[in-house]
C-alpha cells in the first residue's frame, strides 16, 4: 500500500512537471490566433522549383515560338532543309514559304 501511494505521488509530480504551462508560452501571438494569413505564409513556404520547371516545360511544348514552327515546317520539306544548310532556316523558310499568304 505504501508503494502505491509513493507511485501515485510520483506520477502526480511528473504530470504537474510536464503539463505546466509557463507564462512564456502565453506571450506568443500564436496562442490567441494560431493561423496566419496567406501573404505571411508565402514568405517562408517556397514552392517546389522542380514541379514549376516541369510545368513550364509542358507549356513550352504546347506554345512554340514562330521561328521554331517555321524551322519544323522547313525540316519537313527536303528542298527547304537543303537550302537551310547553306543559308539558314530563316532564309530558307522565307524562300520556300514566305510568298504564301493565308486568308
Amino acid at each position: 500500500m505504501r508503494t502505491l501511494i509513493i507511485f501515485t505521488l510520483l506520477a502526480v509530480l511528473v504530470m504537474i512537471a510536464t503539463c505546466y504551462e509557463s507564462h512564456e508560452s502565453m506571450e506568443s501571438h500564436e496562442y490567441l490566433n494560431p493561423f496566419i494569413n496567406r501573404r505571411r505564409a508565402n514568405g517562408f513556404m517556397q514552392a517546389d522549383t522542380r514541379l514549376e520547371g516541369i510545368s513550364q516545360e509542358r507549356l513550352r511544348e504546347r506554345i512554340k515560338a514562330p521561328y521554331e514552327r517555321q524551322r519544323e515546317i522547313c525540316e519537313d520539306y527536303y528542298p527547304c532543309e537543303l537550302y537551310a544548310f547553306r543559308h539558314g532556316y530563316a532564309a530558307a523558310y522565307k524562300h520556300y514559304f514566305g510568298r504564301r499568304r493565308t486568308k
